[in-house]
């Protein structure tokens, strides 16, 4: 089984975990995860890694999402989607589109947001949605995330449609919450699809019955939005055996090594020289 890359169209109904669980069987390859986790009642666009390609999750991860996401304004529930339980209804008050996109402005830029109780951030070695179904609730620290756009689709009485670009680490149920809140109302997600993320799109997606070895992209094309440095014979000697490297490329933070294949990702230090921060061999 060769590494690198499959995107699958996660279904609506199954966790990211049962898509990979029924990867490993169906490819007979027990060395696959997967970047960021959807929610169960979430579609869309989940990054699969097979083999070596696994130790690149943190590169792809760190990369920019993008979502379709529905809002149901007036009722909110405990998870902040369709799959939790209603804790609080009240009637919608009377709202504009002009009224949603001054919101959307308004949360542009930098923001802060505390993860869900119903989310895999893990607390003192357990993942906080165990401590939500044991009905715990654990303090939360603040993070920043980064909000790019958010654009109105459509909105009719209590429904926003909207499409968001967002950073790593954004939660859309907590940007859903913070939207109604802003509309001086309460409100959940009842549909949420993935459909970018970094330079791959749902378009290439396939639903995981369908793929095979022969989709899978490879690491040096996933990480196509690396600079590349290819190596030459005494360079790959270095490098074969864990050394620092002087490139001309010195003013690239981080360099994808390759010769034929990836490699290494090395990064830069302070004096131009670059060492190995992961290998993938």
């Amino acid at each position: 089984m060769k590494s690198g890359v499959l995107l699958i169209d996660k279904a609506k109904g199954t966790t990211s975990r049962q898509e990979v669980n029924f990867l490993m069987k169906s490819l007979h390859e027990k060395k696959i995860g997967h970047v960021g986790t959807l929610d169960p009642f979430a579609d869309g666009l989940l990054i699969v890694l097979v083999g070596k390609a696994t130790k690149i999750s943190n590169y792809l991860e760190n990369t920019e999402k993008e979502y379709l996401a529905t809002l149901k304004l007036g009722i909110l529930t405990d998870s902040g989607d369709l799959d939790g339980n209603i804790i609080k209804e009240e009637k919608v008050p009377n709202i504009s589109k002009e009224d949603i996109k001054n919101v959307f402005a308004s949360l542009l830029g930098k923001q802060k947001q505390i993860p869900p109780m119903y989310s895999a951030v893990k607390i003192n070695g357990k993942e906080l949605y165990k401590y939500a179904r044991n009905g715990e609730e654990i303090e939360r620290k603040e993070r920043d995330v980064l909000i790019h756009s958010l654009t109105l689709i459509s909105f009719d009485k209590d429904t926003i449609v909207f499409h968001a670009k967002v950073s790593k680490g954004t939660y859309i149920r907590t940007l859903g919450e913070e939207i109604a809140k802003r509309l001086n109302t309460i409100g959940h997600l009842i549909a949420l699809t993935r459909t970018k993320v970094g330079h791959f799109s749902l378009e290439k997606a396939l639903k995981k019955e369908d793929a095979s070895e022969e989709n899978i992209i490879s690491i040096k094309d996933a990480l196509s939005f690396m600079k590349y440095h290819e190596l030459n014979d005494e360079e790959f000697k270095k490098v074969s055996n864990g050394m620092t490297l002087k490139l001309k490329e010195s003013e690239t933070q981080i360099l994808c090594i390759y010769k034929e294949e990836v490699i290494a990702i090395y990064t830069r230090l302070d004096n131009g020289y670059y060492k190995c921060e992961r290998g993938l061999r």
